[in-house]
């Protein structure tokens, strides 16, 4: 895999997020692949096998567990590049000394959003001979393309205002441009000044381009807009999909600016179109190991290309709720999952997100997801499912543990709130197979009893006294503590069931075919 050149992929991300500090190497080192780490993985040497990666984010790592990281990787292959936020000049020196490129990060950038937006360059930003890296599918060049030819700076953002791709800036970026890049929120004040006058209304409503005055006592400089807006044959799903923004500098913008606009706006509806249908390299590897694709490549195979091994015991993880983007859900699972081990793959699917950990070796998966459910519902106000699933037979029978996921997804969505929050087919067996069983039954009329359907509809109070009683195996006086009414009064109701249905609660076989078809049926 040739990869992106360090040069090419520093311009991608902009000024406004990283600054070039050495490049002892030049920046034409190629580069395919990135990982994090954290102080745990520099101070433990967890991540110091991950030599495949080419470059590296260093999240808060002190300078004398960074300082031991970068002489372990120079002792096997100097990293093309490492990413941090304000590194010191030890740091500099020592990366420097072994070859390795140093790119300062913003201190206010999130580090999901780096993340993100290298991957997506490494994905789409390219020139391998792959459908998926060419120009039709490259949001960062149709931004670069728009700012050529209408002498300003663009910035593409999806329908919730999240930044998927943007031109080079100059110094005349304004705080809004620099702040949305960052991957920080608007400043307040602009938003609501937007609102306001109904920008974002006017973007929504259709195709035209919206003019956006200046703003001096906010910092805020003249903009043109246009809302991108699915249609046509290129549509998935028709309407809003986001906004193409053009900031205009000190110099005028192009006389047919509010045309070229247009047609990028018809254009980065196409890619994000065909960016949403087809997935990445990646994730189509990670996707055909899980078994949700429609390839069957040798699991060797893909556990080369992806640089992982097929022998160990992999991990899947299932996350499932009622987050409206999966795909935004997987790049903050992704920053987590990716620190606490450098080997962990992360695809969205559905509705649902996997997380794929080839070999976590000692490491505490069920501890890790455990610390993730809280942590996601306080920071994206979500509560989530997650299901956890081992595969002792190796990288190949990791689709069958994503099956065993899937089997405890379901049933949960069927019945939210019977499960744990974090869950395995072996904790929750009894309830998934009781539920299997009960969901066949309800999709074919001719396994359950019509008598229960019968009595259901003449007899309610009967049926719901019938329920309880199977339900406490018989037992008359927890069943009258249950309807809050006397045990004669249970014992009444039993004979008048009995009667009714012409058959004995007594016999057991009765007694499982009842209980059946009153959950089916419930």
């Amino acid at each position: 895999m040739a990869g992106v050149g360090l040069g090419r992929l520093i311009l991608a991300l902009d000024a406004t997020m990283v600054r070039l500090v050495e490049a002892p190497r030049g920046l034409d080192l190629p580069v395919a692949s990135a990982a994090l780490i954290d102080a745990d993985d520099a101070r433990l040497g967890l991540a110091v096998s991950v030599g495949a990666a080419d470059i590296f984010f260093l999240l808060g790592i002190p300078d004398r567990e960074a300082l031991h990281w970068l002489d372990g990787q120079a002792r096997t292959r100097a990293p093309a590049a490492i990413f941090v936020k304000e590194p010191s000049e030890a740091v500099i020196t020592r990366a420097t000394a072994a070859g390795t490129a140093v790119v300062a990060v913003e201190p206010a950038a999130r580090w999901e959003r780096v993340y993100r937006l290298v991957n997506y360059v490494l994905e789409h930003h390219g020139d391998r001979a792959d459908p998926l890296h060419d120009p039709s599918t490259d949001l960062f060049g149709l931004a670069q393309s728009i700012a050529d030819r209408t002498h300003g700076m663009v910035s593409i953002e999806d329908a919730q205002s999240h930044v998927l791709a943007y031109s080079a800036s100059s110094d005349e970026a304004d705080e809004l441009r620099r702040l949305s890049i960052l991957g920080r929120a608007g400043p307040p004040e602009h938003l609501q000044w937007l609102a306001r006058w109904g920008i974002f209304d006017a973007l929504r409503a259709g195709p035209a381009v919206v003019r956006v005055a200046a703003r001096p006592e906010l910092g805020l400089r003249p903009r043109l807009a246009a809302g991108i807006h699915r249609g046509g044959r290129d549509r998935l799903s028709p309407g809003f999909a986001g906004t193409i923004w053009l900031q205009q500098g000190s110099a005028p913008l192009a006389e047919d600016a509010e045309e070229v606009l247009r047609g990028g706006a018809v254009l980065a509806a196409r890619i994000l179109a065909r960016l949403a249908a087809i997935p990445s390299a990646h994730a189509a590897l990670v996707a055909e190991i899980l078994g949700l694709g429609d390839a069957a490549r040798d699991v060797s195979d893909l556990a080369r290309e992806l640089g992982v091994p097929v022998d160990g015991k992999p991990t899947v993880i299932g996350f499932a709720g009622d987050h409206p983007e999966p795909a935004q859900l997987a790049d903050v699972l992704a920053l987590s999952a990716s620190a606490f081990r450098a080997d962990a793959q992360v695809i969205p699917h559905g509705s649902r997100v996997y997380v794929l950990f080839a070999h976590p070796g000692r490491a505490s998966v069920p501890s890790w997801v455990r610390g993730m459910i809280p942590t996601l519902r306080a920071r994206l106000g979500i509560d989530l499912q997650a299901v956890i699933a081992t595969a002792p037979g190796g990288l190949a029978a990791a689709a069958q543990a994503r099956a065993e996921v899937d089997r405890v997804l379901d049933s949960a969505g069927r019945h939210p709130g019977t499960l744990a929050a974090v869950t395995s087919l072996a904790e929750a067996r009894t309830t998934v197979l009781l539920d299997e069983i009960i969901t066949t039954i309800a999709a074919d009329d001719r396994l359950i009893d019509p008598r229960v359907r019968a009595l259901r509809a003449d007899e309610p109070a009967l049926a719901h006294t019938l329920s309880v009683f199977l339900d406490r195996f018989g037992d008359v006086a927890a069943t009258a503590e249950e309807l809050h009414v006397h045990p004669n009064t249970v014992r009444y109701r039993v004979r008048r069931v009995e009667q009714v249905l012409e058959t004995s609660l007594s016999d057991p076989d009765a007694r499982l075919l009842l209980a059946l078809s009153l959950r089916a049926t419930a």
